[in-house]
């Protein structure tokens, strides 16, 4: 499957750079205000907040696709590390002062960048950081039958047998009943994932998984230590990042001012992009007020 129109309007809409020694995909807009920051999840890419961004007008961002998603290099005989996906944040970011937004698999990273501003070797400043439903208290988590069969030794068989239609069953299961997947959002996850052959690595991408266990203490602590401004924002409807990560992230940083989305599942920013552009913007009172 070629990428949809969409996801062809989302590639033209940036660029690829040279970022850790791999072709990575950049979109930048320019705007006011610290840049905006945001890190997408697993299994999907920065189209995610392309709809965000129609509600927040005027403010500067970076989006970007983590190494083997979306249109970024996808090499097959790689080890997806969260900490290499943090030095692409870090080396995209060149410096800036940010307001990070993350997603999914994406709070690990941002929690592997907390970890890395607590030891002072940072190479950009954190104003602000926002989290959105990611399983960050792996313990906590419901996984998919999809995530447990491919972080396990049967991973590259249901790589290798993975299409669209097995995709989209999948998927949907994550959204909220009120706001169930549309038929042109799963087409365009399922074309930027399918790109370059990248459904065919799909259980390497899942290595994240394994680290959130052997990195555990290192990013909870980071979550529980860290002295800068971290909210949360969480979808009470998804059925991975249940209320029960939210409470064993709360009891972690019980002080963590919340937004809870009482009616949208897993992928909040897909389902009501408004509403998470207004929490957003509460974040970032320097910028334009969201439309």
């Amino acid at each position: 499957m070629a990428l949809t129109r969409r996801a062809q309007a989302w590639r033209d809409s940036g660029k690829l750079i040279e970022a850790g020694g791999h072709r990575i995909f950049v979109r930048e807009r320019d705007g006011e205000g610290p840049p905006l920051l945001f890190l997408h999840g697993y299994p999907s890419s920065s189209i995610d907040w392309r709809r965000v961004l129609e509600h927040l007008p005027g403010h500067k961002a970076i989006c970007f696709d983590f190494l083997g998603f979306g249109l970024s290099d996808k090499p097959r005989d790689h080890v997806y590390s969260l900490h290499a996906q943090a030095d692409l944040a870090e080396e995209i970011a060149n410096g800036a002062e940010v307001i990070l937004v993350a997603h999914d698999m994406g709070t690990s990273v941002a929690t592997e960048l907390l970890a890395r501003d607590l030891e002072g070797r940072l190479r950009m400043k954190l104003d602000a950081v926002l989290l959105l439903n990611g399983s960050m208290i792996l313990e906590r988590a419901s996984l998919t039958i999809s995530q447990k069969l491919l972080r396990g030794p049967l991973g590259p068989l249901v790589a290798r047998v993975s299409n669209r239609w097995l995709f989209r069953a999948q998927f949907a299961q994550i959204f909220s009943p009120l706001h169930p997947l549309e038929r042109e959002e799963a087409d365009d996850q399922w074309s930027l994932l399918e790109h370059d052959r990248g459904h065919r690595i799909i259980d390497r991408l899942t290595y994240y998984l394994h680290e959130r266990v052997r990195f555990a203490a290192r990013w909870h602590g980071a979550l529980r230590d860290w002295p800068g401004r971290l909210e949360l924002a969480w979808a009470m409807r998804d059925p991975v990042a249940t209320s029960a990560v939210l409470d064993a992230v709360l009891a972690l940083r019980p002080d963590a001012p919340i937004t809870r989305f009482a009616d949208l599942g897993h992928y909040p920013q897909v389902e009501d992009p408004a509403a998470v552009a207004a929490v957003i913007s509460s974040v970032t009172p320097r910028a334009p007020a969201s439309v």
